[in-house]
Protein backbone atom coordinates (compact mmCIF):
# COMPACT_ATOMS: atom_id res chain seq x y z
CA UNK A 1 0.00 0.00 0.00
CA UNK A 2 1.17 3.47 -0.79
CA UNK A 3 0.70 6.25 1.61
CA UNK A 4 -1.75 7.97 -0.30
CA UNK A 5 -4.06 4.49 -1.07
CA UNK A 6 -4.11 4.60 2.83
CA UNK A 7 -6.25 7.50 2.69
CA UNK A 8 -9.05 5.20 0.82
CA UNK A 9 -9.24 3.04 3.90
CA UNK A 10 -10.07 5.92 6.09
CA UNK A 11 -13.95 6.32 5.73
CA UNK A 12 -13.73 2.45 7.39
CA UNK A 13 -12.04 4.43 10.89
CA UNK A 14 -14.89 5.44 13.19
CA UNK A 15 -13.06 6.43 16.33
CA UNK A 16 -12.26 10.31 14.90
CA UNK A 17 -9.12 10.60 17.17
CA UNK A 18 -7.64 7.71 15.85
CA UNK A 19 -8.56 8.72 12.28
CA UNK A 20 -7.48 12.27 12.63
CA UNK A 21 -4.27 10.27 13.93
CA UNK A 22 -3.63 7.56 11.11
CA UNK A 23 -4.77 10.82 8.71
CA UNK A 24 -1.28 12.83 9.32
CA UNK A 25 0.46 9.77 9.53
CA UNK A 26 -0.32 8.88 6.13
CA UNK A 27 0.14 12.31 5.10
CA UNK A 28 3.34 12.80 6.35
CA UNK A 29 4.19 9.88 4.36
CA UNK A 30 3.04 10.63 1.48
CA UNK A 31 5.06 14.22 1.40
CA UNK A 32 8.47 12.60 2.60
CA UNK A 33 7.99 9.82 0.33
CA UNK A 34 8.11 11.85 -2.83
CA UNK A 35 11.29 13.13 -4.56
CA UNK A 36 12.59 16.26 -4.66
CA UNK A 37 12.00 17.20 -8.42
CA UNK A 38 10.99 20.48 -9.57
CA UNK A 39 6.69 20.43 -9.47
CA UNK A 40 4.64 19.55 -12.08
CA UNK A 41 1.97 22.18 -13.21
CA UNK A 42 -0.17 19.87 -15.47
CA UNK A 43 -0.44 16.00 -15.99
CA UNK A 44 -3.07 16.67 -19.24
CA UNK A 45 -2.00 17.13 -22.48
CA UNK A 46 -1.95 20.33 -24.27
CA UNK A 47 -5.51 19.42 -26.32
CA UNK A 48 -7.01 18.11 -23.58
CA UNK A 49 -6.69 21.23 -21.70
CA UNK A 50 -7.72 23.94 -24.72
CA UNK A 51 -10.53 21.26 -25.02
CA UNK A 52 -11.80 21.44 -21.36
CA UNK A 53 -10.98 25.72 -21.65
CA UNK A 54 -12.87 25.83 -24.83
CA UNK A 55 -16.03 24.51 -23.01
CA UNK A 56 -16.54 27.89 -21.17
CA UNK A 57 -17.63 29.60 -24.72
CA UNK A 58 -21.50 29.91 -24.60
CA UNK A 59 -23.90 30.53 -27.52
CA UNK A 60 -25.88 34.14 -26.97
CA UNK A 61 -29.27 33.85 -25.69
CA UNK A 62 -30.48 36.02 -27.68
CA UNK A 63 -27.90 36.05 -31.00
CA UNK A 64 -27.67 32.46 -32.14
CA UNK A 65 -25.01 33.47 -34.49
CA UNK A 66 -22.92 35.01 -31.51
CA UNK A 67 -20.72 33.15 -29.29
CA UNK A 68 -19.64 34.26 -25.41
CA UNK A 69 -16.09 33.33 -24.61
CA UNK A 70 -15.42 32.69 -21.49
CA UNK A 71 -14.38 34.96 -19.06
CA UNK A 72 -10.66 34.83 -18.11
CA UNK A 73 -9.74 31.31 -19.06
CA UNK A 74 -5.71 32.21 -18.07
CA UNK A 75 -7.55 32.48 -14.89
CA UNK A 76 -9.04 28.83 -14.21
CA UNK A 77 -5.61 27.72 -16.39
CA UNK A 78 -3.22 29.62 -13.17
CA UNK A 79 -5.13 28.27 -10.93
CA UNK A 80 -4.80 24.73 -12.05
CA UNK A 81 -1.36 24.70 -12.79
CA UNK A 82 -0.88 25.76 -9.22
CA UNK A 83 -3.00 22.60 -7.59
CA UNK A 84 -1.32 19.96 -9.37
CA UNK A 85 1.75 21.42 -7.82
CA UNK A 86 0.46 21.30 -4.50
CA UNK A 87 -1.83 17.59 -5.31
CA UNK A 88 1.42 16.45 -6.89
CA UNK A 89 3.80 17.57 -3.81
CA UNK A 90 1.32 16.12 -1.58
CA UNK A 91 1.33 12.38 -2.86
CA UNK A 92 -1.81 12.24 -4.87
CA UNK A 93 -1.26 9.61 -7.48
CA UNK A 94 -1.21 10.59 -11.28
CA UNK A 95 -4.72 8.65 -12.03
CA UNK A 96 -6.34 11.01 -9.45
CA UNK A 97 -4.25 13.75 -10.76
CA UNK A 98 -5.45 14.18 -13.88
CA UNK A 99 -9.47 14.30 -13.14
CA UNK A 100 -8.49 16.91 -10.52
CA UNK A 101 -6.81 19.27 -13.40
CA UNK A 102 -9.65 18.90 -15.22
CA UNK A 103 -11.83 19.94 -12.45
CA UNK A 104 -9.50 22.55 -11.72
CA UNK A 105 -9.53 24.39 -15.25
CA UNK A 106 -13.68 24.16 -15.20
CA UNK A 107 -14.12 24.83 -11.24
CA UNK A 108 -15.90 28.60 -12.80
CA UNK A 109 -18.01 26.78 -15.23
CA UNK A 110 -21.19 28.33 -12.93
CA UNK A 111 -20.11 31.48 -14.11
CA UNK A 112 -19.83 30.88 -18.25
CA UNK A 113 -21.43 33.45 -20.10
CA UNK A 114 -20.38 36.16 -17.02
CA UNK A 115 -20.52 39.45 -18.49
CA UNK A 116 -17.56 41.51 -16.48
CA UNK A 117 -19.04 44.54 -16.28
CA UNK A 118 -22.96 43.24 -15.28
CA UNK A 119 -21.22 41.05 -12.56
CA UNK A 120 -19.12 44.03 -11.08
CA UNK A 121 -21.95 46.13 -11.14
CA UNK A 122 -23.81 44.38 -8.97
CA UNK A 123 -21.64 42.55 -6.74
CA UNK A 124 -19.38 45.43 -6.37
CA UNK A 125 -22.33 47.54 -5.10
CA UNK A 126 -23.25 44.66 -2.75
CA UNK A 127 -19.65 44.55 -0.71
CA UNK A 128 -19.98 47.88 -0.68
CA UNK A 129 -22.90 48.09 1.28
CA UNK A 130 -21.72 45.08 2.82
CA UNK A 131 -24.54 42.87 1.62
CA UNK A 132 -23.49 38.98 1.91
CA UNK A 133 -21.88 37.73 -1.79
CA UNK A 134 -21.84 33.89 -0.83
CA UNK A 135 -24.69 31.49 -0.17
CA UNK A 136 -23.58 30.70 3.63
CA UNK A 137 -22.99 33.83 4.45
CA UNK A 138 -26.03 34.97 3.41
CA UNK A 139 -28.06 32.28 5.30
CA UNK A 140 -26.13 33.90 8.13
CA UNK A 141 -27.45 37.40 7.87
CA UNK A 142 -31.28 36.24 6.98
CA UNK A 143 -31.45 32.82 8.43
CA UNK A 144 -35.06 32.45 7.60
CA UNK A 145 -33.74 32.08 4.06
CA UNK A 146 -34.71 28.38 2.61
CA UNK A 147 -31.72 26.64 1.40
CA UNK A 148 -31.43 27.03 -2.33
CA UNK A 149 -32.92 30.26 -2.54
CA UNK A 150 -30.21 32.81 -1.83
CA UNK A 151 -30.79 34.11 -5.21
CA UNK A 152 -34.46 34.76 -4.71
CA UNK A 153 -34.11 35.96 -1.32
CA UNK A 154 -31.47 38.61 -2.56
CA UNK A 155 -33.94 39.79 -4.98
CA UNK A 156 -36.77 40.48 -2.44
CA UNK A 157 -34.77 42.48 0.08
CA UNK A 158 -32.36 44.35 -2.60
CA UNK A 159 -34.61 43.75 -5.85
CA UNK A 160 -35.74 47.63 -5.51
CA UNK A 161 -32.23 49.08 -4.73
CA UNK A 162 -30.80 47.43 -8.06
CA UNK A 163 -33.47 49.38 -10.01
CA UNK A 164 -32.71 52.34 -8.27
CA UNK A 165 -29.26 52.12 -9.98
CA UNK A 166 -30.62 51.43 -13.02
CA UNK A 167 -30.50 48.03 -13.35
CA UNK A 168 -33.50 46.36 -14.55
CA UNK A 169 -34.36 42.65 -12.81
CA UNK A 170 -33.67 41.53 -16.42
CA UNK A 171 -33.18 37.36 -16.88
CA UNK A 172 -29.70 38.92 -17.73
CA UNK A 173 -29.20 40.58 -13.96
CA UNK A 174 -31.37 37.57 -12.43
CA UNK A 175 -28.83 35.04 -14.18
CA UNK A 176 -25.62 37.53 -13.01
CA UNK A 177 -27.20 37.48 -9.20
CA UNK A 178 -27.59 33.44 -9.72
CA UNK A 179 -24.12 33.03 -10.33
CA UNK A 180 -22.99 33.55 -7.15
CA UNK A 181 -26.36 33.06 -4.82
CA UNK A 182 -26.89 30.12 -6.70
CA UNK A 183 -23.64 28.98 -7.83
CA UNK A 184 -24.30 25.33 -7.04
CA UNK A 185 -27.89 25.24 -9.63
CA UNK A 186 -25.70 27.02 -12.25
CA UNK A 187 -22.75 24.92 -12.01
CA UNK A 188 -25.01 21.71 -12.45
CA UNK A 189 -26.79 23.38 -15.36
CA UNK A 190 -23.61 24.07 -17.47
CA UNK A 191 -21.81 20.93 -16.28
CA UNK A 192 -24.97 18.38 -17.41
CA UNK A 193 -24.06 18.68 -21.33
CA UNK A 194 -20.32 18.24 -21.20
CA UNK A 195 -19.86 15.42 -18.52
CA UNK A 196 -19.44 13.80 -22.50
CA UNK A 197 -16.83 15.70 -23.65
CA UNK A 198 -15.11 15.52 -20.64
CA UNK A 199 -15.30 11.54 -21.36
CA UNK A 200 -14.05 11.82 -24.42
CA UNK A 201 -10.99 13.19 -23.87
CA UNK A 202 -10.07 10.37 -21.70
CA UNK A 203 -10.86 11.94 -18.64
CA UNK A 204 -13.27 9.57 -16.36
CA UNK A 205 -15.74 11.55 -15.09
CA UNK A 206 -16.51 11.45 -11.31
CA UNK A 207 -19.02 13.39 -8.89
CA UNK A 208 -16.09 14.40 -6.32
CA UNK A 209 -14.72 16.45 -9.00
CA UNK A 210 -18.34 18.17 -9.16
CA UNK A 211 -18.19 18.32 -5.45
CA UNK A 212 -14.70 19.96 -5.28
CA UNK A 213 -15.83 23.00 -7.14
CA UNK A 214 -18.51 23.76 -5.25
CA UNK A 215 -16.15 23.72 -1.35
CA UNK A 216 -15.62 27.46 -1.49
CA UNK A 217 -19.52 28.72 -1.08
CA UNK A 218 -20.87 25.38 -0.06
CA UNK A 219 -18.06 23.44 2.67
CA UNK A 220 -20.88 21.91 4.22
CA UNK A 221 -21.64 19.66 1.18
CA UNK A 222 -18.22 18.01 1.86
CA UNK A 223 -18.93 17.14 5.45
CA UNK A 224 -17.85 13.58 6.08
CA UNK A 225 -16.05 13.18 2.68
CA UNK A 226 -13.00 11.12 2.50
CA UNK A 227 -9.86 12.56 3.63
CA UNK A 228 -8.28 12.90 -0.13
CA UNK A 229 -11.10 14.74 -1.65
CA UNK A 230 -11.94 16.96 1.05
CA UNK A 231 -8.00 18.02 0.90
CA UNK A 232 -8.22 18.20 -3.37
CA UNK A 233 -10.85 20.78 -2.49
CA UNK A 234 -8.99 22.98 0.02
CA UNK A 235 -6.16 22.85 -2.34
CA UNK A 236 -8.75 24.36 -5.05
CA UNK A 237 -9.96 26.85 -2.91
CA UNK A 238 -6.45 28.15 -1.59
CA UNK A 239 -4.79 28.48 -5.09
CA UNK A 240 -7.80 29.70 -6.56
CA UNK A 241 -8.07 32.70 -4.11
CA UNK A 242 -4.23 33.15 -4.58
CA UNK A 243 -4.79 33.63 -8.12
CA UNK A 244 -8.11 35.54 -7.76
CA UNK A 245 -6.35 37.91 -5.21
CA UNK A 246 -3.65 38.26 -7.32
CA UNK A 247 -5.25 38.61 -10.86
CA UNK A 248 -5.07 41.98 -12.24
CA UNK A 249 -7.47 41.78 -14.69
CA UNK A 250 -10.36 40.58 -12.61
CA UNK A 251 -8.83 42.98 -9.85
CA UNK A 252 -9.87 46.04 -13.03
CA UNK A 253 -13.11 44.17 -14.17
CA UNK A 254 -15.35 43.24 -11.16
CA UNK A 255 -13.41 43.57 -7.31
CA UNK A 256 -12.74 46.89 -8.30
CA UNK A 257 -9.41 46.40 -6.04
CA UNK A 258 -7.51 49.46 -6.59
CA UNK A 259 -4.19 47.25 -6.86
CA UNK A 260 -3.12 43.95 -5.69
CA UNK A 261 -1.26 42.65 -2.66
CA UNK A 262 0.49 39.23 -2.23
CA UNK A 263 0.71 40.25 1.37
CA UNK A 264 -3.38 40.72 1.23
CA UNK A 265 -3.48 37.25 -0.59
CA UNK A 266 -1.67 35.16 2.01
CA UNK A 267 -3.57 37.15 4.77
CA UNK A 268 -6.50 35.59 3.48
CA UNK A 269 -5.13 32.26 2.93
CA UNK A 270 -4.57 32.14 6.83
CA UNK A 271 -8.02 33.53 7.55
CA UNK A 272 -9.51 30.33 5.83
CA UNK A 273 -7.14 28.29 7.67
CA UNK A 274 -8.07 29.83 10.89
CA UNK A 275 -11.88 29.01 9.94
CA UNK A 276 -10.60 25.32 8.56
CA UNK A 277 -11.38 25.87 5.47
CA UNK A 278 -8.11 25.07 4.61
CA UNK A 279 -5.80 22.92 6.42
CA UNK A 280 -2.18 24.05 7.52
CA UNK A 281 -0.96 21.27 6.09
CA UNK A 282 -2.08 22.83 2.41
CA UNK A 283 -1.26 26.14 3.09
CA UNK A 284 2.28 24.95 4.49
CA UNK A 285 2.85 23.26 0.90
CA UNK A 286 1.60 26.46 -0.87
CA UNK A 287 4.12 28.91 1.43
CA UNK A 288 6.75 26.31 0.55
CA UNK A 289 6.48 26.02 -3.08
CA UNK A 290 5.84 29.81 -3.20
CA UNK A 291 9.50 29.98 -1.52
CA UNK A 292 11.09 27.75 -3.61
CA UNK A 293 10.04 29.56 -6.92
CA UNK A 294 7.27 27.04 -8.04
CA UNK A 295 4.93 29.88 -8.24
CA UNK A 296 6.80 33.04 -9.08
CA UNK A 297 5.84 33.05 -13.29
CA UNK A 298 2.17 31.83 -12.67
CA UNK A 299 1.57 35.14 -9.82
CA UNK A 300 3.67 36.88 -12.53
CA UNK A 301 1.16 36.15 -15.57
CA UNK A 302 -1.45 37.59 -13.28
CA UNK A 303 -0.30 40.56 -12.57
CA UNK A 304 0.17 41.35 -15.70
CA UNK A 305 3.49 40.16 -16.47
CA UNK A 306 5.97 41.99 -14.08
CA UNK A 307 6.75 41.73 -10.43
CA UNK A 308 8.20 44.93 -8.56
CA UNK A 309 11.65 43.52 -6.04
CA UNK A 310 9.49 44.04 -3.15
CA UNK A 311 6.97 41.30 -4.45
CA UNK A 312 9.64 39.00 -5.38
CA UNK A 313 11.40 39.05 -2.08
CA UNK A 314 7.96 38.81 -0.18
CA UNK A 315 7.07 35.33 -2.59
CA UNK A 316 10.65 34.25 -1.90
CA UNK A 317 10.50 35.07 2.19
CA UNK A 318 6.68 33.92 3.00
CA UNK A 319 5.87 31.71 5.68
CA UNK A 320 2.29 30.40 7.29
Amino acid sequence: MTPFQGYDILPACKDAPIRAFVTRIFTILAVFSQPILKPAHTVLTRTQVASLLKLYDRPHPTEPHRTIRGYDKAHALRTARMCVAVAGALGHALPRLRQFEAACLLHDMGRAGLDSGLFGNIWSWAREKGIPTRPREWRARYPRTAYGRETQAFLAHYGEALQKRGLDLTPEVKDHIEMRLGFARRLKKYLRPVKSDIQALDIPWAPWMEKIMLYYYYPEKLEGAAFWMHQLAEILVACEQLEAYSNQRRGKDYYARSGESFKAAFAYLRQLTSRQIVSQLVLDCICRLTREGGFTTILRQARGGTLSPADQRFLHTVTI
